[in-house]
């Protein structure tokens, strides 16, 4: 499957840049570091609105 999608052409670094450009536009702009905000790792239940199943013949 791959054979048929390379042609087997070497580019240059600046062709490939501007190949990469062509196909996907340009990068968006970088967030400034205010911007930015610290994540946090939480053991909580990510659903604490759902009912846990207390139907004893689905328990086993």
């Amino acid at each position: 499957m791959t054979e048929s999608l390379y042609s087997g052409e070497k580019f240059t670094d600046e062709e490939s840049a501007f190949l990469r450009h062509v196909r996907f536009g340009a990068l968006p702009t970088r967030p400034a570091p205010d911007d930015l905000v610290p994540g946090t790792e939480s053991e909580t239940d990510p659903r604490p609105d759902t009912p846990p199943d207390l139907n004893p013949a689905i328990q086993g």
